[in-house]
């Protein structure tokens, strides 16, 4: 993840998750999650970090890696369910057509089932 060294001028925050555990009722909090930008090398990494206390990540994304384009979120929720969970991770992928708007990509998740849309 980029720094918070730089200007807000360097970076584009385009790009939110949240996480919402159906079973509890409550965010799932300190999740890994990984974006990635795919270009003609196949899939590459240009963000990660861990959701907060209310299940939420905003990235920080270099102005130069934020383009139309097709992008996916990887979730790694096993560490969050237990070692028994059916879906030891999810993987989101989307297109991003118009990189001035803001996308915003949520999980709902449980044990046995998990469910995303677009949100805003």
């Amino acid at each position: 993840m980029p720094s918070d060294s730089g200007t807000e001028a360097e970076f584009h925050a385009r790009i939110s998750t949240h996480i919402l555990d159906t079973v509890k009722g409550e965010p799932a909090r300190d999740v890994y999650v990984r974006l990635e930008r795919r270009d003609s090398g196949g899939w590459r990494m240009i963000a990660e970090g861990r959701t907060d206390q209310d299940g939420r990540l905003r990235y920080r994304v270099p102005l130069h890696e934020w383009q139309a384009g097709g992008y996916r979120l990887f979730f790694y929720v096993e560490p969050y369910l237990g070692d028994d969970a059916f879906f030891p991770e999810v993987t989101v992928a989307f297109h991003v057509h118009d990189p001035e708007r803001h996308y915003h990509v949520p999980l709902l998740l449980s044990r046995y089932g998990y469910t995303t849309y677009r949100g805003s």
